[in-house]
C-alpha cells in the first residue's frame, strides 16, 4: 500500500493541490517499510489525480482539496481523507492504525493557499 501525503516540509499542508511535495510511505502489514518526497510537479486542473495514480497510490492525505479533485482520486479507487494536521509521518501511521481523525474538508475556493482550512 502507499499512502501519499500532500506536505510542506514535514508537516500535513492546508490544501494538497498546492503543497510544496508528496511524502509517499509505503506500507507492508500495517507498518511503514520505506519513505520518499517528491516534489510536487505543478498544480493543473485533473493533473495530480493521475500522476499520484501512476504512481502507485492507494491513499491521500491532505488537510483539504477541491471537490473536483476528490472526484477524480474517487474515479481511480484512491481513498481521499481530509481534514488532517500534524506530521506527515504521524499521519501514516495513525491512518495504518486505524487512529486517523479526519475532518474533512472539502475547500471551495482556490484563490489563496491554505483557505480551505476548517
Amino acid at each position: 500500500m502507499k499512502i501519499a501525503i500532500a506536505s510542506e516540509g514535514k508537516t500535513v499542508t492546508g490544501h494538497f493541490g498546492h503543497c510544496e511535495s508528496f511524502n509517499i510511505f509505503e506500507a507492508e502489514d500495517g507498518k511503514v517499510v520505506s519513505s520518499t518526497n517528491i516534489a510536487n510537479p505543478g498544480h493543473k486542473p485533473g493533473f495530480l489525480p493521475s500522476f499520484l495514480n501512476e504512481l502507485g497510490v492507494n491513499v491521500i492525505i491532505a488537510g483539504g482539496m477541491g471537490g473536483r479533485a476528490v472526484e477524480l482520486f474517487n474515479e481511480k479507487g484512491i481513498e481521499v481523507v481530509l481534514g488532517v494536521t500534524g506530521t506527515a509521518e504521524q499521519a501514516a501511521n495513525d491512518y495504518l492504525q486505524g487512529k486517523l481523525q479526519p475532518g474533512g474538508s472539502i475547500c471551495h475556493e482556490h484563490m489563496h493557499k491554505d483557505s480551505c482550512h476548517g
